[in-house]
């Protein structure tokens, strides 16, 4: 990894979008210390403190601490990310939004990314209302309001959600910048930033866990191993693919003999990559994350807590058939097996043992459809094992491991990936020399 971005740092035009991503990733980085007026962020922290195990815990993560802070930038992406979600499955329910998706070429496209772009800013109002909320009581009935003395009224209340939804709109904005001209996908890149600047933090609270109570120091070395065992089986999964021989007929020209060579056709064991995750995460915190915008709903001892709560059995199995869902929902976007078997028939390539056309297609989709189960599987218990271990250990949910599983999930998926691209980019620019 070290060798790449050294190889990468020589070429010029790399070298400008490495340099422009890290200048939006900074700019982020300060927005997340510009706090939004009329809130008192000392008894913010202490709840978001005393809460780090909850649904609004992993928010907080997610945020990379801007929730806590009452920041600028304290709804994040999530609400361009749930925007995305929904315009995508309506894009399948709705045959005008497929039409213009797939038939209007770059226009379609621009306009569907106008669709998302609006209705994120519809769910940031939505849940910049909803933080206002939870601020304005404390997070619970009958807490002490986090807003500032005298903070009350109207002109207060909308400054505040005006503040957040014009955050989350500008963080969109520079996410879609860093996707345009910098390296890898913008919002991944600051999911990833919003993680890993968390990390320091979170290991200086374990170390203070441990110097408290010394005879818990072999839970946290515990974690510490299941969490490098887990990197190395994401890098190993990421990397993995089913290959599908593939051969070409011969064909005779003239004097000539094209065709003959063998070759295959690489499929992803995790073909989604980390969106199942991000999206399954952003689905299933909907129903706790609508307790906590609820006044008159009590967290802490309400129905809602006790099913919906981020260590509830419920919780746990909706979170698991969400992201094999959006794995397999993926995997079709992506890789059309009709598509692939018609364009192997017209280029004269057929796989052995099957003939070609409409054979060659279902062996395809029997094949996309094991290994999507596999990679599913594999994401599904990556992430809820961590959320089981926290439900029987309370040492483990206190250091705050269920967030732990999906952030790491995240963070090396979304490294990887912009390695490969970064790779992908020198590669090109090797040939296009060496053609030059």
């Amino acid at each position: 990894m070290l060798q790449t971005l050294r190889n990468a740092w020589k070429v010029d035009e790399i070298r400008k979008k490495l340099i422009f991503m890290m200048f939006i990733v900074l700019l982020y980085r300060l927005g997340n210390s510009v706090t939004v007026p009329y809130i008192d962020t000392a008894l913010l922290r202490d709840y978001f403190s005393s809460n780090s195990g909850s649904m609004l815990g992993l928010l907080n993560t997610m945020s990379g601490s801007a929730l806590e802070r009452a920041s600028i930038f304290a709804l994040s992406i999530q609400p361009y990310i749930n925007a995305s979600i929904i315009i995508q499955l309506l894009t399948i329910a709705i045959p005008a939004l497929e039409r213009i998706q797939k038939e209007g070429g770059e226009e379609g496209k621009k306009k569907m990314e106008r669709v998302t772009r609006y209705s994120a800013i519809a769910i940031g109002i939505l849940q910049g209302y909803g933080y206002y909320m939870i601020i304005n009581t404390g997070g619970f009935v009958g807490g002490q309001s986090f807003l500032a003395h005298g903070a009350t009224g109207f002109w207060p209340a909308a400054i505040i959600i005006a503040s957040f939804v014009a955050g989350s709109t500008l963080l969109m904005w520079m996410g879609e910048q860093i996707t345009e001209f910098g390296i890898g996908n913008g919002i991944s890149i600051i999911l990833f930033v919003s993680i890993i600047s968390r990390f320091p933090s979170q290991i200086a609270q374990m170390a203070r866990s441990v110097i408290a109570k010394p005879s818990s120091w072999w839970i946290y070395v515990l974690m510490l191993l299941g969490a490098l065992a887990i990197m190395v089986l994401i890098i190993i999964v990421t990397n993995a693919e089913r290959r599908i021989p593939i051969q070409y007929s011969k064909r005779v020209v003239g004097r000539k003999q094209y065709g003959g060579q063998s070759t295959h056709l690489p499929m992803k064991v995790n073909m989604s990559g980390v969106l199942p995750i991000i999206f399954a995460q952003s689905m299933a915190s909907i129903p706790a994350t609508i307790a906590a915008f609820v006044p008159s709903w009590n967290r802490d001892t309400s129905w809602v807590n006790t099913w919906f709560g981020q260590t509830s059995w419920l919780y746990m199995i909706v979170y698991f058939a969400l992201i094999v869902f959006f794995s397999y929902f993926y995997s079709t976007i992506q890789f059309n097996p009709i598509e692939i078997a018609n364009n192997l028939k017209k280029n004269g390539g057929f796989i052995p043992g099957f003939r070609a056309g409409r054979p060659t297609s279902e062996f395809i989709m029997r094949v996309l459809t094991k290994i999507t189960l596999f990679g599913a599987l594999y994401l599904a218990i990556i992430a809820i094992l961590p959320i089981i271990i926290s439900h029987f250990s309370p040492t483990a949910a206190a250091s705050g491991i269920s967030v732990g599983g999906t952030s790491i999930i995240i963070v090396i998926s979304v490294a990887l990936e912009t390695m490969k691209q970064l790779e992908s980019q020198m590669l090109m620019r090797h040939y296009k020399g060496f053609l030059e």
